[in-house]
């Protein structure tokens, strides 16, 4: 439980999101066991998945991750004046950036040891520029588009792109480190999910052979996230990229949930009760009046709302668990999610109609008493699924969400007792 010295961190924000740091190393681990044969690069993008960039970095490096991945050219730059700043070896944590427009600082990503992905010949021309002004070689990884239509050269344009590499790597530019790509449906096993992972492999290996054929050899061929890593063997290649398995989600808690998995989510995002009262039957909660009182109730106020990345689409659908000193209370949300805070239904309330709260028996919660929104399960807390389903949405969206002015703090809990006891909750 999150104390409230360690809730508002001395600015008085009255929520707190807790990262298990020894769950992100048990989810590493396992995870590395589904790949054992691969390099292992953890994915730390959108501020590590809402769960903290330098933190989980570090803590991914010391349960032995390989390399680190972030979208954003800016998060790496960040992440590299963070682990700079740790003291961490830049041979240490290699980092890969795949993101970047033709105002970015090039010269700034070479002279911070940040691989960067090519995908077009202007990115590549933009690189070998800057190689040339920095004095060394840039380290690139080419992205083949096998099939997401995002980033990544086709296989029609493949051939001009992997003449220019080679003429800059013979040059002395760039050293081609790795070649890539994403698979758009490696998390779905129906016949035509499998389908399609199949025709992105059959596209890497040919644009593989294409950059074979112009000279172009890359180290580090990968293309496997979580999902590939756990259900698509054929994609491990040299190098699997971890990502929302490293924070103990499954990639589609309908094919396997992350208690199946072994995985331990490793967020718990906790808030007080600002208010406790009693509202009479009819009485309507919230903007648009969506829900009403069905007899007298007790209301709680929890300080959190879609400013915060509360989604607004989980109202009258999620729950939470209130920790009261009578035990762990389930409460449904009612009412539209505000911008700042939600209502909660704690229960009936004893009385008449327009007697004072005195008379309504004793309240259920009261102020102060910490609602659990997200955790591990094993207390019975609703996991990010759950709010996804509740949103009609997906786990990686409820935590990468979460406002970064909220507070986090970093614990390092049993992870084995956590296993235990959420597997038995679900």
């Amino acid at each position: 439980m999150i104390s409230t010295q360690q809730r508002g961190q001395g600015r008085d924000y009255p929520s707190c999101a807790s990262i298990d740091l020894a769950a992100i190393g048990h989810n590493l681990k396992v995870l590395r066991a589904a790949a054992p044969g691969a390099l292992q690069l953890a994915t730390v993008k959108a501020n590590a998945y809402g769960h903290g960039l330098i933190p989980v970095a570090r803590a991914a490096l010391e349960a032995g991750a390989d390399w680190l991945g972030v979208a954003q050219l800016a998060e790496a730059f960040a992440l590299r004046e963070g682990l700079d700043a740790a003291g961490v070896a830049r041979e240490d944590s290699p980092i890969l950036a795949w993101i970047s427009t033709s105002s970015s600082d090039f010269a700034a990503a070479i002279a911070a040891d940040i691989d960067l992905s090519v995908s077009w010949t202007w990115v590549l021309a933009h690189i070998c520029a800057a190689a040339r002004q920095v004095g060394r070689p840039a380290r690139v990884h080419v992205k083949i588009d096998t099939g997401m239509s995002r980033a990544g050269s086709t296989l029609a344009d493949l051939p001009t792109l992997a003449a220019a590499l080679k003429a800059a790597s013979d040059d002395g530019l760039i050293d081609v480190v790795g070649a890539w790509s994403h698979m758009s449906r490696a998390d779905d096993p129906s016949d035509g999910g499998n389908a399609s992972t199949a025709s992105h492999v059959r596209i890497f290996e040919e644009g593989l052979r294409i950059l074979r054929e112009a000279g172009v050899r890359p180290r580090i061929r990968h293309l496997a996230a979580t999902s590939g890593i756990l259900w698509h063997p054929q994609t491990h290649y040299d190098m699997v990229r971890v990502g929302i398995g490293l924070y103990g989600l499954s990639p589609d808690p309908a094919v396997a949930s992350a208690a199946d998995l072994g995985l331990i989510p490793a967020l718990t995002l906790c808030a007080p009760l600002t208010s406790v009262k009693v509202i009479e039957e009819g009485s309507p909660v919230s903007y648009g009046g969506t829900w009403a009182a069905p007899t007298r109730r007790w209301i709680g106020l929890v300080p959190l709302g879609y400013g915060d990345g509360i989604l607004r689409a989980a109202s009258n659908r999620a729950r939470v668990l209130v920790h009261t000193a009578s035990g762990p209370l389930s409460a449904p949300v009612v009412g539209r999610v505000c911008m700042d805070q939600f209502m909660i239904d704690l229960g009936k309330a004893a009385g008449d109609a327009g007697e004072a709260t005195a008379h309504a028996g004793q309240p259920p919660a009261r102020v102060g008493d910490e609602v659990i929104l997200l955790g591990n399960g094993a207390g019975g807390e609703p996991l990010a699924d759950e709010w996804a389903d509740a949103a009609d949405t997906i786990n990686y969206e409820i935590v990468t969400r979460l406002g970064a002015h909220i507070p986090r703090t970093y614990v390092r809990s049993g992870v084995e007792g956590a296993q235990h006891g959420r597997n038995t909750h679900d």
